[in-house]
């Protein structure tokens, strides 16, 4: 892979580590955050020797957020002064590509997990959501911050936080933009598992993927597309759904190896075929 100006990308098959990597400014997303992530997804997606993702941030915090400051060139559309219909028209345009930003994280076919410290806010908090999995650090701090700055948060967070932790507690988050601790984010199921420190929670976000990776990558990520699927479907059209996906990934070598290493009372060793 190429080297990128806002990640770091580590890849130690069958997990990859993507690190938000401007410690300096406490990972503040600038303009190559936004622009990089989608590469960096797409690729991940299409290496067969990468079965997990795990997100971090570098230095003091997961992420302080979106950076104003340096996306004003991005955006200028927020700094006319007639803010007439094609300033409005322009603005539009530019949103679609900073959901993508954060989207493809979801769209991504391997499971991803957030490895979260100090710091969760604004769009920090909307790129850990878009996740599969969230873990932290007892110091960890999240806040749906945008009303508190003047702006609705509109790359994903408010779509996805409410299937997460409901929409009355969503709606808490969103409408008091209150920064909440690590207790009451695991309370409210924000995140899976609470870690002493850093280290600790390197240490469990790896472990946790070592075992999501030593599962068959066809089921999973197959789990991963119906559950993606879904969203806002009625379960009919899930069940559906799911017929479909079981018929197409079945049988399997993956399923012939379980079997295999079942009557040989040993471990599976899957090779996504």
């Amino acid at each position: 892979m190429g080297e990128y100006e806002f990640y770091e990308v580590v890849k130690k098959p069958p997990v990859a580590w993507v690190y938000l990597n401007r410690p300096d400014k406490k990972n503040a997303m600038n303009a190559p955050a936004w622009k990089e992530s989608i590469p960096i997804f797409e690729d991940l997606d299409a290496d067969r020797e990468i079965r997990v993702v795990i997100i971090s941030g570098k230095g003091p915090c997961f992420s302080a957020g979106i950076d104003l400051m340096g996306m004003t060139a991005e955006l200028s559309e927020l700094m006319e002064a007639n803010q007439k219909g094609g300033v409005k028209w322009r603005l539009l345009k530019k949103i679609g590509p900073l959901q993508d930003a954060i989207s493809c994280i979801e769209r991504c076919r391997k499971p991803v997990i957030a490895a979260i410290h100090n710091y969760c806010i604004g769009a920090g908090l909307d790129m850990a959501t878009a996740c599969d999995i969230r873990l932290c650090t007892s110091d960890a701090r999240f806040s749906l911050k945008e009303a508190a700055v003047g702006f609705v948060a509109d790359v994903g967070v408010l779509q996805r936080i409410p299937l997460i932790v409901g929409q009355g507690i969503a709606r808490e988050l969103a409408y008091t933009a209150r920064l909440i601790d690590a207790d009451r984010a695991k309370q409210i199921l924000l995140v899976n598992e609470i870690y002493a420190d850093h280290t600790a929670l390197m240490a469990g976000a790896e472990t946790m993927a070592a075992e999501i990776a030593g599962n068959s990558p066809l089921a999973v990520q197959a789990s991963k597309d119906v559950l993606n699927y879904g969203v806002g479907k009625s379960v009919e059209e899930g069940l559906k759904y799911v017929a479909s996906i079981s018929s197409n990934i079945i049988p399997s070598d993956d399923l012939m190896e379980a079997v295999r290493a079942f009557s040989e009372k040993r471990k599976p060793d899957f090779r996504g075929e």
